[in-house]
């Protein structure tokens, strides 16, 4: 399992995210604060708080992790 941490401030970037975890095929949950939401779930992720960061737990290989990673660009804002 790998965390990172990622920024999700506007509705574009929520969609964009959710579309692009549904691109995978391992778990990959948001943690924000006491909540857990599943990645691929758009309600889900509209569920948690915006105005703060959250932290990724991807599922799968360290390879896909880094290509997800990849994908999502600026909305990563760090490695934990």
């Amino acid at each position: 399992m790998s965390r990172f941490q990622i920024n999700l401030p506007s509705l574009d970037d929520v969609k964009r995210f959710c579309n692009l975890a549904n691109q995978h095929e391992c778990e990959i949950d948001v943690c924000s604060g006491r909540y857990v939401v599943n990645a691929k779930s758009i309600m889900g992720l509209f569920s948690i708080d915006r105005d703060q960061p959250a932290t990724v737990e991807f599922h799968g290989s360290d390879a896909q992790c880094a290509d997800f990673r990849r994908e999502l660009g600026s909305l990563v804002i760090s490695e934990m």
